[in-house]
């Protein structure tokens, strides 16, 4: 049986990581972390330029782009599916879409129990950037 995905992604977001990645000729990050307001939501980055250590949870890789989350931020979200999206609006992060007038958001659900039981394997940031 396949592993559950823990991040999704809606076909509205990737154009929006295909434009930005075009943009900008680089491979793409998010990492969520637990601040408040603009902050807890997912931050768009070329990849290598928000560095992740012990303390950010790798939750996979979406649409060719690694997921990361704060580990204070990951135990609110453990139990949840997330799906990545946009909505129109300015953010106030330092994320690259902001300047399109859109924002990248997060929408969940919660797993299933049997979903629970099968989920694709998180990792540290350190453990992924030891693999590079």
């Amino acid at each position: 049986m396949d592993k559950i995905p823990r991040v999704l992604i809606t076909e509205k977001a990737k154009e929006v990581i295909d434009t930005l990645k075009n943009r900008f000729s680089s491979e793409l990050m998010f990492h969520q972390s637990g601040g408040c307001c603009d902050g807890s939501s997912p931050m768009c980055f070329e990849k290598g330029d928000f560095k992740v250590g012990s303390q950010d949870i790798w939750l996979g890789e979406v649409y060719g782009c690694d997921f990361f989350m704060s580990a204070d931020q990951f135990e609110y979200w453990k139990h949840t599916q997330l799906t990545l999206d946009i909505t129109p609006g300015r953010g106030s992060s330092f994320s690259i879409e902001i300047p399109m007038g859109i924002r990248f958001i997060i929408r969940s659900k919660l797993f299933t129990m049997e979903e629970l039981e099968n989920l694709s394997p998180i990792k540290t940031g350190e453990e992924v950037l030891d693999e590079s």
